[in-house]
């Protein structure tokens, strides 16, 4: 229940706090009062987009706070999934709009994103206003009406998890027929390419490995005679002596010198292990020179491979051989998947038709439990309707079935109605009146209502079209929506209507040098006499007006 509301600097308010009750409450006023400015404002607290220009002329920032009475809405768990503080007794919703363009939201002072303030809101205020008399005409209104008499909510919900999950299905089947047929045309190319490479019998580190061995046998004559040449050096080659024999010479000079040079010693010793390198040196290069071969046809081998190499890489456009073995896997796979493909598609099916399967038998019990409520729906709407000037009424709720599952399920939903005795049944937005959609606009909120544990409704000028003894009985319904608890607010300009509320708000504008300013107040029994006189009379006030004021409100003399 909506227990107070503060707005500071929005549109005409420069500042406004007001109480609210239970019951039912009226509010009334001038038109461009600014009834329509506090709707908005709660609408705001309720997650609707902002705009700068909804601050008041000159100011920087407003603020919209409201106080609302949760006991008994069991909102602890939403508290819990949004990360909001709670306790079970109050919760405060602040707005804050800048004029710089940025917007703040609130709950219990934990900031909060829009989505959420509009799921906390539709938990708390339902505002209807003149335009959604529209939503009449709409089939997921009528919907809405039957799901919310036939408390059918495990229902729903359980279709609609199950809908998401056969489109689901559906999509991925169709994504992987498509890819399948694709992959089938290119299979005999994807073929080709991957023998491609797998004829060149790929491994991490050959291409390095290939090109090494390539250059080798591209320059074997030199490198063979080079080594040679070296070993030559260290060896001898049978003219001359080489560096090996020339080192073993001086060796045998200081051996000789050994007993007169101390020094010598040392110096043999260190001769001692440079011969045994070079003779080292000398045995690998000698290696060397027999390992390297003239060989022409290994050098045609290597050099082919390298080709293709080389060509592939150009071919699928990549820089290194582990971007082609990365390539060669990939087409692998791609080949292995089409070859399992049928398996993959058969397990999609498999899912989209148990999906299916449980998607009817959902759905043909949310069609009993609608149809249970059409009944109801049309027994009440009777009732109802007819004490409010329409004594003739026929409304029926016909239930046409779908040929396939819909987002909600394959019930085809159409509200049918006539005011006339002997006319035929018709869509209601074809036949009803501006008058007559209000009334059975209220009539349905009426059986809402009664079905929901929504704690305020706002209507605004639900009254539209209608005056006399059946606005007195519109009144009389949303006194009646009052009780238990309930909270109904009425923005009218009937004064049938506002002398049944319970509790009577007057919005007014006054002017001073700094501008027009809008104001609420809550009305004392005398003021509520005046109020309704002038909703009677018009701006002037006359003791016929007022006696018959006294008397809408029950009030002697």
């Amino acid at each position: 229940m909506l227990q107070s509301l503060h707005i500071r600097n929005y549109v005409l308010i420069k500042e406004l706090d007001i109480n609210f009750s239970q019951g039912f409450s009226v509010l009334t006023g001038e038109t461009g009062a600014g009834k329509s400015i506090i709707l908005g404002a709660i609408g705001l607290l309720l997650g609707q987009r902002a705009d700068t220009k909804m601050i008041s002329e000159g100011e920087k920032h407003c603020i919209i706070e409201a106080e609302f009475n949760i006991e008994g809405l069991s909102l602890d768990a939403l508290f819990q999934r949004l990360d909001i503080d709670s306790d079970d007794a109050t919760c405060i919703i602040r707005r804050e709009l800048s004029s710089n363009g940025k917007s703040r939201a609130f709950v219990n002072d934990t900031p909060v994103a829009l989505p959420a303030l509009r799921e906390l809101g539709d938990k708390l205020i339902d505002i209807h206003s003149q335009h959604k008399n529209l939503l009449l005409a709409t089939e997921n209104f009528q919907l809405q009406v039957l799901d919310t008499l036939a408390a059918d909510s495990p229902l729903r919900e359980d279709y609609e998890r199950t809908f998401t999950i056969y489109t689901n299905a559906c999509h991925r089947l169709a994504e992987a027929q498509a890819a399948l047929e694709q992959s089938q045309a290119d299979e005999d190319y994807l073929r080709f390419q991957l023998q491609q490479l797998e004829e060149l019998n790929l491994e991490s580190g050959r291409q390095d490995e290939m090109e090494r061995e390539q250059q080798v046998l591209e320059h074997a004559e030199e490198i063979k005679a080079a080594l040679w040449t070296a070993s030559c050096a260290m060896q001898g080659d049978g003219e001359s002596q080489g560096a090996i024999a020339l080192l073993h010479s001086a060796q045998r000079q200081l051996e000789s010198i050994s007993s007169m040079l101390e020094s010598s010693a040392e110096l043999t010793e260190r001769l001692e292990s440079a011969l045994i390198e070079v003779r080292d040196i000398a045995s690998s290069v000698e290696a060397e020179a027999e390992a390297v071969s003239v060989d022409p046809a290994r050098l045609e081998v290597v050099s082919e491979w390298l080709s293709a190499l080389y060509s592939a890489m150009r071919k699928h456009h990549v820089d290194d051989e582990e971007a082609l073995i990365a390539l060669r896997d990939e087409l692998s796979e791609r080949l292995l998947s089409i070859a399992n493909s049928d398996e993959h598609i058969n397990n999609i099916t498999r899912e989209r038709d148990e999906a299916y399967d449980h998607l009817l038998k959902t759905a043909q019990k949310l069609t009993k439990a609608r149809e249970k409520a059409a009944k109801t729906v049309e027994a009440q709407m009777l009732k109802l309707l007819a004490p409010l000037g329409i004594p003739n009424v026929q409304f029926q709720v016909a239930i046409q079935k779908r040929k396939e599952p819909a987002p909600n399920g394959l019930d085809q939903v159409e509200f049918l109605f006539s005011a006339n005795q002997g006319s035929p049944l018709r869509p209601i937005s074809e036949v009803a009146s501006g008058g007559e959609i209000a009334r059975v606009m209220l009539s349905l909120k009426t059986l809402m209502s009664g079905a929901t544990n929504l704690p305020t409704i706002i209507f605004d000028e639900i009254d539209t079209g209608v005056s006399g003894h059946i606005a007195e009985r519109m009144a009389q319904m949303m006194l009646d929506m009052g009780k238990n608890g309930r909270q109904v607010i009425s923005i009218t300009h009937l004064p049938q209507i506002a002398a049944l509320g319970q509790h009577h708000y007057r919005v007014f504008k006054t002017d001073d040098a700094s501008g027009t300013t809008s104001h609420i107040e809550q009305l004392s029994p005398a003021d509520r006499i005046t109020e309704i006189a002038h909703m009677l009379s018009g701006a002037e006030l006359t003791q016929a007006a007022i006696d018959n004021a006294r008397e809408l409100l029950k009030i002697e003399n």
